[in-house]
Formats: C-alpha cells, structure tokens, sequence
C-alpha cells in the first residue's frame, strides 16, 4: 500500500514539474518575455497570489495563462490530495501496526524479553528464532525498528522504564536478556526487572570484570563477558583447534543443525517407566547419547553413569545429529 502511494507520489510531482515547464516555455514564446519573467509568471499564475503581470500582454497571452491556470489547479489538487492521502494513509498503517504487535505481545506467554537490538542482541534474536522461541525486543532507536519491524516483534522506548518493561510482558516472561553497550544501564534493567518480577531469569552483558558482582547483587542470574569470550575462543584455537572447532559445530546456527537439546524428565514420564537412565535407553531408541544430567537444584553431572536414578523436574542434555534430534523430539511429542 505505501508503495503505491508513493508511485502516485511521484507522478503527481513529475505532472507539477510538467506545468512548470510547460508555464516557462509558453510565456517564453508566446508572450516573448525573457527566461526570468517567463518563469516569474509560471509561479504567480500556478499558485494564484494575484500579482500583477510583467507587462501587458495580447490575447494569446492571456488564453496561455487561462489554460495555465486550469490546468495547474487541477494537478495542484491532485498533488495535495495524494500526499494528504499518503500522510494520513502512513499514520493509519503505523497505529495498525502497532496495534497488531501490541494484541501479539499480549499474547505471549512464558517469552523471551530482549533488551537493546546491537550487536550481541541481534545475535540473541537470530539464535531465538532459530529454535523457535518467542520473544520480544526493546529498542530505543527508531531507524532499527523500522529496518527489522518486519522480522521482528519491538517495544520502542527505554528498557530502564518500568512502564516499556510492562508493555513487553516481563509479567509472563520467563526470561530477560540485557544486551546493551553499557553496563550501568544493564544494571538499571536488571534492577528494574528483577522488582518486576522475583522468579525472572536475568541473562546480563558486562564489559568490565568490575561490573559482573555488582550485575549479580542486582539479580542478574548469569552474566556475560563477550569480550572475554571471543579472546577464550581465539586462544583455544591455537591451542585445541580441532576440538574448539568440533564444540562450534555442536551449535551452528539454523533450523536443521541443532546437536544439543535440553530435555525435562517430565517429557519422558507419562510415555515410560523412567526411574534411572537405563530405562530411557535414549541411544537405542533414538541415537542420541545422553552426555549430561542436571539435578533439580541446579547440580551437574557429566556423562552420567547408567544407573543414575532420575529425580523429579530434573534434566537431561542429549547429544545427536539433526536427524535424531528430530527423531527424539517426534517419539516423545517434544516441542
């Protein structure tokens, strides 16, 4: 719709341009007056201020200036209406927007709140989108909403305002990652979040190792080192390429290369009698090999013997190929 609207746009100036030029070269001719006074009367006669002529002029002087003068009121209209129609159009189609992403995020549930639409936060977005959890993202800058908007669900405004927090659903959200450049404001976010709402799982950005207690103290759950990071991975590198290389495969980015996956043992006990590990029997089944086991208060076990018997609202990390991923995830209704 904006795209024809500014198609209509841009005839209706090449038609204005038309007059004008057409005005210029007709008194330029007709009335044999000189480029200047050509083009000063096009203007006084095509707007209609009512200034006097620049000479007196014969009668097919005046006949030019009369189908001018039509001619010009017809297309000026024209014009005014298009952009009228197109400034009233673009409003319209903003405020349905918004009202569309605002039913969305309403309906929300259980979400990803992300905060700042950077760097690191548009890395959030794309890993988010490829294992297809909702989210939800709060950017100040309006030339990055309108660049993304069609990709993306945003909130424009502050992430410090309690209020944008709100409108993001923090209420429903189970998570929140604050990703901005600075990490005093991180820290307000995390601030605010955490009062929002007291079980909220705060992921935080830190640039500096001071900043990381204080993120913590305001209730960050975990806080990330990006800098940091990347000079780890760098150095691995020369140490261990082939293995860093192989962790990087584990999770390459897209909707078919998933190798790791976080299962409840939930999602197993209303289809097994799953009392330890044995019992799941996952690699036979499936081929995927369970490499890790994480307790119900957060303890880990890496490559978790057999016989290791299996705790309510504990989990499990599995390792496979794409396919038995998908193969695991289809046998246990796994979404």
């Amino acid at each position: 719709m904006i795209h024809l609207f500014k198609s209509r746009i841009y005839l209706a100036l090449a038609l204005m341009l038309l007059v004008l030029a057409f005005g210029v070269i007709g008194y330029r001719f007709i009335s044999d007056y000189s480029w200047v006074d050509a083009f000063y009367m096009t203007i006084i006669t095509v707007t209609t201020v009512g200034f006097s002529e620049v000479r007196p002029m014969g009668a097919d002087g005046k006949i030019f200036t009369v189908i001018l003068i039509v001619t010009s009121v017809f297309i000026f209209g024209y014009a005014i209406s298009v952009i009228t129609e197109y400034m009233l159009g673009r409003n319209s189609l903003q405020l349905l927007k918004k009202k569309k992403m605002k039913n969305i995020i309403e309906n929300l549930n259980q979400h990803v709140v992300v905060c700042g639409f950077g760097r690191n936060g548009m890395q959030a977005a794309e890993r988010l989108k490829a294992y297809k959890r909702s989210f939800v993202v709060i950017e100040k800058d309006k030339e990055v909403i309108e660049r993304y908007e069609d990709e993306v669900l945003f909130i424009e405004g502050d992430a410090n305002d309690d209020e944008v927090l709100m409108t993001a659903g923090i209420q429903r959200a189970q998570y929140l990652i604050a990703t901005l450049p600075d990490d005093a404001a991180n820290l307000f976010v995390v601030l605010s979040a955490r009062q929002l709402k007291k079980n909220l799982f705060i992921i935080s950005r830190a640039s500096l190792v001071t900043s990381q207690k204080k993120l913590f103290l305001a209730g960050a759950d975990k806080v990330i080192m990006p800098d940091k990071i990347g000079g780890d991975h760098m150095a691995s590198l020369v140490v261990m390429p082939d293995l860093i290389t192989f962790m990087d495969k584990l999770s390459m980015e897209g909707e078919n290369t998933t190798n790791l996956e976080e299962v409840a043992i939930e999602d197993f006990a209303d289809q097994i009698d799953c009392n330890s590990l044995r019992d799941l029997d996952l690699r036979k089944k499936t081929g995927c090999t369970i490499i890790g086991y994480i307790s119900p208060d957060g303890d880990y076990t890496i490559n978790p013997e057999a016989d290791l018997k299996l705790q309510p609202k504990s989990k499990i990390i599995v390792l496979g190929r794409p396919e038995q991923i998908k193969k695991l995830n289809k046998m246990f209704h796994i979404e």
